[in-house]
């Protein structure tokens, strides 16, 4: 098994900081949009300018990273693997700005006795990357340990995915005071929180198939 913190302490250090940027955002996600969903709109655009600003200092650090392990060859038999699972891990921020942005450019009209639905649907997605960071800072460990913590990402990304069809199900076969284009604009807004779970677990996918390869 390799260690990354015995391989070269900067890049472990950066590699720290871009996963601490991945936390602290998908925080922000979680407050944007229950903010949002309180009608508390200041607070609401304060979430949303500071993940602006973590996504961007995401970005750099992975460039960073990225160029590190080219100069410095480092870990050649895995680097494009650990390269590709820095770029999976970096979707997650950059989705979190951007389903953000579309509740601030958008402004969806979301019904009260739904609005709890939707914060059900955002905490499960953002426990899905709560619980994949753990999993990510392992593997640059100790990566014998990743199974066991990609499987709560496993079981909130399946969460997630039962309260949007709930959501969906709401919208379509319950609600009789909506108009269709309502319910469609409703849907696209679940489905973007989802996808955040959905990209959280293509990162568990790629930490589990990197496991793999280290042991063969």
């Amino acid at each position: 098994m390799f260690n990354i913190f015995k391989t070269s302490k900067n890049v472990s250090i950066s590699i720290d900081e871009f996963f601490d940027k991945i936390e602290f955002g998908i925080l922000n996600f979680k407050k944007g949009i229950n903010n949002y969903l309180k009608g508390n709109i200041s607070d609401f655009e304060n979430n949303l300018k500071t993940i602006n600003a973590l996504e961007q200092e995401a970005d750099t650090l992975k460039r960073k990273i990225e160029n590190d392990f080219y100069v410095y060859s480092l870990m050649p038999n895995y680097s494009s693997d650990i390269i590709n699972l820095l770029e999976k891990a970096d979707d997650i921020i950059d989705m979190s700005k951007e389903v953000l942005s579309q509740f601030d450019v958008e402004s969806p009209n979301i019904p009260e006795d739904i609005r709890k639905m939707y914060s059900k649907l955002t905490a499960a997605s953002a426990k899905t990357v709560e619980n994949l960071i753990p999993a990510t800072r392992v593997f640059f460990i100790s990566p014998e340990l990743v199974k066991e913590k990609t499987q709560k990402v496993l079981f909130y990304h399946r969460e997630a995915h039962t309260i949007a069809t709930d959501i969906k199900r709401k919208l379509f076969k319950e609600s009789t005071s909506l108009k269709l284009s309502e319910k469609i604009h409703l849907r696209y807004f679940a489905l973007h929180i989802e996808q955040i779970a959905g990209a959280a677990k293509i990162v568990a996918l790629l930490l589990a198939s990197l496991v793999l390869k280290i042991k063969m």
